[in-house]
């Protein structure tokens, strides 16, 4: 059944998002209105099951979140009132299909191999910030395999906050990667939690660590408490 649904979710993806990419690209201004559609219509779907712990701060400035699973993206972009822009790999941008569903809306795309690029992310930073757009980024750089600990954090989120004073609000995911793991082709549609934590303007010098570790405490509270985030 789990890979049943996935192919189900690739056929969903193959036919419903180029015509959602034609027309981010048609009509821009309603890029955000045409990604929560498709995004809402796939939960719907496939009767998506999650719970949500709190509630997003409509003035936050940056969502900084751990990451498990594309299940992430598609439940923020379906769940979220904000104008979300993700802070992805590159090498995403490069990818068939899902390429153009960054580039389309305007998505920021670093090469975080050089150090170089922080120059460019600041300044798209700068531009989707003065658009009324909120910066979405996982710290960790990659998705981690849903056990009991977080990846380490790269700093390339901290620069970013540090140099704009932005309001930062955590999230953090639990269960996602047995939800949906690309990867293995598994799509087992098991309830994952969302917990939103306070936002919160950084100061002092180890306020990145120190939200390391809160994001940690938050998601360890999580993982132990029910199972369903122990699909490895």
């Amino acid at each position: 059944m789990s890979k049943i649904r996935a192919f189900n979710a690739v056929v969903y993806v193959l036919v419903v998002v180029p015509f959602a990419i034609l027309f981010m690209y048609m009509f821009g201004r309603y890029n955000r209105v045409i990604r929560r559609f498709v995004a809402k219509i796939f939960l719907k779907i496939f009767c998506v099951k999650y719970e949500e712990i709190g509630s997003i701060d409509k003035e936050a400035q940056i969502l900084v979140m751990n990451h498990q699973s594309f299940m992430d993206v598609i439940v923020l972009e379906a769940i979220c009132p904000l104008n979300l822009c993700w802070i992805a790999k590159k090498e995403l941008g490069e990818a068939f299909l899902y390429g153009h569903a960054l580039k389309a809306p305007k998505m920021i795309l670093i090469n975080r191999e050089s150090k170089r690029e922080i120059i460019r992310l600041l300044k798209e930073a700068e531009d989707r910030l003065h658009n009324n757009r909120v910066l979405c980024i996982f710290p960790e750089g990659t998705r981690s395999k849903g056990g009991e600990k977080l990846l380490p954090f790269k700093q390339g989120a901290k620069v970013l906050i540090d140099n704009f004073k932005l309001k930062v609000q955590p999230i953090v995911f639990c269960g996602t990667r047995a939800n949906l793991d690309v990867g293995a082709f598994k799509f087992d549609n098991s309830n994952f939690t969302i917990k939103y934590l306070e936002s919160f303007i950084p100061s002092g010098d180890d306020w990145y660590n120190e939200l390391k570790e809160l994001m940690q405490d938050e998601y360890t509270k999580i993982y132990t408490k029910s199972d369903i985030c122990m699909g490895e």
